[in-house]
């Protein structure tokens, strides 16, 4: 190590399934050692998502809300746990298989995880679920996957990159977005739809953008090409086989409409359901038409560093609609969970 380390730091500790009593502020947390293949990263700044919220409820239990299959990965979790996977900091130490030379790099984290504790993962982890995240002063990653980026944003601004347009960047992979397709995006003023339309827009892609009325000048000046009101019917507003490609983190009552309005031989791709997780399928339109679903979790191997090229290209803008201290996390949640934001809250961990 190249720098003084404090032996213990602030940080936000989630003690169990329930509501925002569950989350802690605490003084004295010890702070992580890396161990060889990993990097101690001092965090300036960590985004607010629906995945910690999730992970805090119990929401994706399949048993009722029972605790042993509430983790991301559908595993029991372990408490306490720092969560927080929207992380940007700076590297202050290293572990014994990696370069000192990475130590003053700043760098953003892969929150899909391949490798943790120097080991490698059967499963993918989550950054903040099955491991510590980034709501507190110091946090240890797998040196793999904390990417160095150059680029004039501030700390801030590039902590609202990493879960939403990594989530957003992977589902156009998957769905192999390009510039020929016409891509309907729901929930489209949230930070992974915001993020979808200006990845979509960096490939070319014509894109339509569902939010609520008063959202539509904000999305319009991301990009979209055109915008229409999650209210509206969408089959008679857009007509039916007009879309390539629907980026979908909705579900809900609607979901039925996409299956319509997608081409014969169109793709779809999810990753969210806050609309509703259970919807009615009729499989034979999923056949008849020759449809592709994807059902996307696990980053593709190649996303983490596009999106990185995408941010010192200039290509994605952030958006930041508020910023909070560390302390105050339960008010960024409240704030978040009304949803009249576009763009992420971002928690002020350290000074830049």
């Amino acid at each position: 190590m190249m720098t003084t380390i404090p032996k213990t730091m602030m940080g936000i500790q989630l003690i169990g399934h329930g509501g925002p009593e569950m989350l802690q502020y605490r003084d004295d947390i010890p702070v992580p050692t890396p161990t060889p293949n990993e990097v101690l990263i001092r965090v300036s700044a960590a985004g607010v998502n629906n995945t910690d919220i999730n992970t805090r409820i119990a929401w994706y239990s399949k048993n009722d809300g029972s605790s042993s299959d509430a983790s991301w990965s559908g595993n029991t979790l372990v408490f306490p746990r720092i969560q927080g996977a929207d992380v940007c900091g700076t590297i202050v130490a290293v572990g014994d298989n990696v370069s000192t030379k990475r130590i003053g790099e700043r760098v953003l984290i892969e929150p899909c995880l391949s490798e943790s504790n120097s080991q490698p993962l059967n499963s993918p982890w989550y950054y903040g679920s099955e491991c510590d995240g980034g709501f507190a002063q110091y946090t240890v990653v797998a040196a793999k996957h904390a990417y160095a980026v150059n680029s004039p944003l501030s700390d801030i601004e590039l902590a609202s990159f990493p879960c939403s347009y990594s989530t957003a960047e992977n589902m156009l992979t998957r769905a192999n977005v390009t510039s020929l397709d016409k891509v309907l995006i729901s929930g489209a003023s949230g930070g992974v739809g915001s993020a979808a339309i200006q990845l979509a827009k960096a490939r070319g892609a014509h894109v339509i953008a569902i939010t609520s009325p008063s959202k539509n000048r904000q999305l319009l000046e991301l990009g979209a090409d055109q915008v229409i009101s999650r209210d509206a019917d969408l089959v008679e507003a857009l007509g039916e086989n007009s879309i390539d490609v629907v980026i979908d983190l909705v579900t809900g009552k609607q979901w039925p409409q996409f299956l319509r309005l997608l081409r014969p031989g169109g793709r779809y791709a999810v990753s969210g359901a806050i609309g509703g997780a259970l919807v009615e399928l009729d499989v034979r339109t999923l056949y008849l038409k020759d449809l592709s679903f994807f059902g996307c979790t696990v980053l593709e191997p190649e996303v983490f560093q596009n999106l990185v090229n995408c941010i010192e290209q200039h290509k994605i803008t952030p958006i930041v609609a508020q910023t909070f201290p560390l302390k105050e996390i339960n008010k960024a949640q409240d704030i978040f969970l009304k949803k009249k934001h576009v763009g992420k809250m971002v928690l002020k961990v350290s000074e830049q």
